[in-house]
């Protein structure tokens, strides 16, 4: 077995939890027979943090109770060395907790905490390498009205519209209502900080309007209200690499029941049982015209370097089909099933595109270490410590 270790983090206490351990053991499943060995991370709905063999196999999720109890409590720690390891917290009367040490992380997890820049933070805390954008972009990606600012400011067309806060709703209802109709129906209400088509709801008028945004809140405390876009035409694009050096995708056309797709149509298949966004009714390539496409790619990867994302993310934008007007809709740093579909087309599996995320992990953060990361002064020198004992005995009186 390869004494390289490919930490697989998953799950979370988001909505798109189960989406999450989906996209999961896609990965584990596309690495299993390569030169790596896979230990999962799983983080359960309460937010423990979880190892062991059970958790590989999907089938063992349909119980989770089960599950939990069969998987050891873990955490990230560095050993004797200095290295970063994943270490089991508790153990058996004979054994000692089992202790892996970390080549690289592959984060799986889909909104919330892990895929806002959170646990990406706790790895650059640990001096982990791991796949897929930093917390600069992670968070700005998952924050919709700031990553909606920042391409305004370099002129990438985006869906006019109105974000508020809960309290403000409570303070100014009217107000809101009022702002939010001066964009004319029909509206689009949603989460500022989810994907996944959770919680999103559109409104042909007022009554609709409000109830769509007190179901909103049930997800989110911050909501967006934008104009739709009709008729609309959706087209993605995945982008692979740094914001130096990028390739793109081919698009696809996701399609659904509705103008606007919802989370069933993107993760659930006719049968219901759910697979991934590999499951979701798509058109591969999008049958949109060649300067379409082009245009299409080109914003997607202005837009990855703009926000400084890495690896692979997947890029949302939604079209006027009458006009072939092209808005920025969204990016996804983590993509459900890390729009590995749009790569088979470059003739990129699953395991090629993982190998390359892994490979892009690395690659990053030996660059980040191989820069001067101390400044070696003593400012707890004698001296020091001296002058601000001598603080205490300064008269602040004035």
């Amino acid at each position: 077995m390869s004494d390289k270790n490919i930490v697989v983090a998953f799950g979370g206490v988001s909505p798109e939890h189960e989406v999450s351990v989906l996209s999961a053991m896609q990965v584990i499943a596309a690495l299993e027979d390569s030169h790596y060995n896979l230990i999962p991370l799983y983080v359960s709905k309460s937010g423990r943090w979880l190892t062991g063999k059970p958790l590989l196999e999907l089938e063992n999720y349909q119980d989770l109770d089960t599950l939990i109890k069969e998987a050891s409590p873990c955490t990230f720690t560095h050993n004797k060395l200095g290295k970063p390891v994943l270490q089991e917290t508790e153990s058996g009367w004979f054994q000692s907790p089992e202790s892996s040490t970390i080549h690289a992380v592959i984060p799986a997890f889909h909104g919330s905490e892990g895929e806002n820049g959170s646990f990406q933070g706790t790895c650059e805390m640990y001096n982990i390498p791991y796949a897929g954008s930093g917390v600069f972009a992670s968070s700005l990606g998952m924050d919709k009205v700031k990553a909606k600012e920042l391409c305004r400011a370099h002129n990438i067309p985006v869906v006019d519209g109105i974000d508020f806060y809960e309290q403000e709703w409570a303070e100014k209802q009217e107000e809101i209502i009022e702002r939010a109709e001066q964009l004319d129906y029909p509206l689009i209400i949603k989460p500022v900080t989810l994907g996944s088509s959770i919680g999103v709801n559109r409104a042909e008028k007022r009554d609709e309007l409000i109830k769509a945004v007190e179901t909103t809140f049930r997800f989110d405390n911050s909501l967006m209200v934008e104009k739709a876009v009709t008729p609309l035409l959706e087209v993605n694009c995945s982008i692979l690499g740094t914001p130096q050096e990028m390739q793109h995708s081919v698009c696809e056309r996701p399609l659904g029941q509705d103008e606007t797709l919802s989370f069933e149509d993107k993760y659930q298949n006719e049968e219901g049982t759910q697979k991934g966004m590999a499951s979701a009714d798509r058109q591969i390539p999008a049958d949109i015209s060649n300067e379409l496409t082009q245009k299409i790619q080109s914003l997607s990867r202005k837009i990855f370097s703009l926000f400084r994302a890495s690896g692979v993310a997947r890029l949302d934008f939604l079209i006027n089909e009458n006009t072939k007007e092209v808005y920025f809709n969204e990016i996804n740093t983590i993509p459900g099933s890390f729009s590995f579909y749009l790569w088979e087309e470059s003739e990129i599996d699953m395991q090629d595109l993982m190998l390359e995320l892994i490979d892009i992990a690395i690659e990053q953060h030996q660059r980040k270490i191989g820069r001067i990361r101390s400044y070696e002064t003593n400012l707890l020198s004698e001296k020091a410590v001296k002058g601000i004992k001598g603080l205490k005995g300064t008269d602040n009186k004035s």
